[in-house]
């Protein structure tokens, strides 16, 4: 397995019971900005993942039929409440920890 595609199983994992995350948020919480198809890829080839927690922008299911049934069946299983057809965010959005930034390295730091 590729560390791209191990980081975005990892911050797949993260999201908690009852909680949803975007593609772009799975992304950019894996340390991979702009790689939404590649966390949308991960879920298609990968088991045992919580793939129903991860939704398009603004908390749509991007999935279509017998699927996105499935999807909203089992989010509101675990609480988590639609306002029409898309996630209730403001309530029920994971937010990823921002990764803290490294030392920067700089020319001639003064003491």
């Amino acid at each position: 397995m590729s560390d791209m595609r191990q980081k975005i199983v990892a911050a797949i994992r993260k999201i908690p019971r009852g909680k949803v995350s975007t593609y772009g948020a799975v992304a950019r919480g894996a340390g991979y900005p702009g790689a939404s198809r590649q966390v949308a890829w991960t879920l298609h080839r990968s088991f045992g993942l919580p793939w129903h927690r991860v939704l398009g922008a603004g908390g749509e299911i991007r999935l279509r039929g017998d699927s996105a049934i499935e999807q909203r069946l089992r989010l509101e299983a675990e609480g988590v409440a639609f306002r029409g057809r898309r996630v209730d965010m403001r309530k029920h959005e994971y937010r990823f920890p921002r990764a803290k930034a490294g030392k920067r390295k700089g020319r001639g730091s003064c003491p």
